[in-house]
């Protein structure tokens, strides 16, 4: 016998109809109830952050807001300042990179971290409405010292200086000093009667350089000036202190110029005056234009004049 399909009342049809319904309606508050938890979520958070908002301003008015960070501006610094030292300064300023507001607290502080630098002194620091206004003398290195591997300078004063390259200046080479195991510290004086004999003919070319041929220093001309016989230690009958010029092509022991005695002792040993070896020399140098001029020493001893030796002659 053929099966056939149940047909269904219309109760049960109802009832289907029902249930669909009742399952949509619950759907729909699930919905409804999951959309209000989201919101009151949404708001309770905005809440929060508008509650800390009124917090930071209420802070904002106990605790001032940190001032606008200033530059460093050097006041009148000398011609020969190059980028290198300037950025050491600079710094030395920051003493480790902090953000100096500007303030007389940290003008006080960036006055102290740059009175470490050896290359200054008498450093004054004060503030404006965007800068520290740096204002200090400045060391001007004479003369270069080699020891071991390190390099220093040292000033007229015989002040030590640590090494920054300085293409703009004459720094000579002070050659034949007996140093000691250990220099002194950056910023002191180095005590050394040779030391001392060499900074003083290196000052003293310098102020004749800016006298007589400002445009042309003879200090450029110089490579070296040796005091390992200073004082006649090694032979008194050899000179005392000896310069050498630059040959011209850069290499070095070119002319050597006799000065002999350290400064003040010229007496002593039967030498010209001191300002009569310096007139010599500058003399020559002005009449030639060149301490390269074939020569292969300028002895500034006698009393009367200069000798000369040509490159040719034994």
């Amino acid at each position: 016998m053929a099966l056939g399909r149940k047909k269904t009342s219309k109760s049960e049809k109802d009832s289907f109809k029902l249930g669909s319904s009742k399952d949509r309606k619950k759907r729909q508050i699930s919905r409804y109830r999951q959309s209000l938890l989201f919101i009151a979520i949404v708001v309770g958070i905005v809440c929060v952050f508008a509650g800390a908002g009124v917090f930071f301003v209420f802070l904002d008015q106990r605790v001032p807001m940190p001032q606008q960070s200033g530059v460093i501006k050097l006041v009148n610094p000398p011609e020969w300042i190059n980028e290198a030292l300037k950025e050491k300064i600079y710094k030395a300023a920051q003493a480790g990179g902090e953000n100096l507001k500007l303030d007389e607290n940290a003008a006080q502080k960036v006055q102290q971290n740059i009175a470490k630098v050896s290359w200054v002194y008498q450093v004054v620091v004060q503030t404006t409405s965007d800068s520290f206004i740096v204002d200090a003398k400045w060391r001007k290195p004479v003369g270069l010292l080699k020891i071991g591997h390190g390099k220093f300078y040292v000033d007229s004063e015989s002040v030590v200086l640590d090494f920054v390259p300085m293409s703009s200046l004459p720094i000579i080479e002070i050659k034949g000093f007996p140093a000691p195991a250990k220099p002194p510290a950056l910023g002191q004086v180095w005590h050394s009667d040779a030391l001392s004999a060499a900074v003083a003919i290196l000052t003293l070319f310098d102020k004749r350089d800016k006298l007589d041929v400002p445009g042309k220093p003879l200090l450029n001309q110089i490579d070296s000036i040796d005091i390992t016989n200073f004082g006649g230690g090694q032979n008194n009958r050899l000179p005392h202190i000896v310069l050498y010029a630059k040959d011209g092509t850069g290499t070095k022991d070119g002319t050597e110029i006799i000065w002999g005695a350290e400064i003040g002792t010229w007496q002593r040993h039967l030498e010209a005056r001191d300002e009569d070896k310096l007139a010599k020399l500058y003399s020559y140098y002005k009449e030639t234009g060149s301490l390269l001029n074939g020569v292969k020493y300028i002895d500034l001893r006698q009393p009367d004049k200069a000798n000369f030796q040509p490159v040719d002659k034994n």
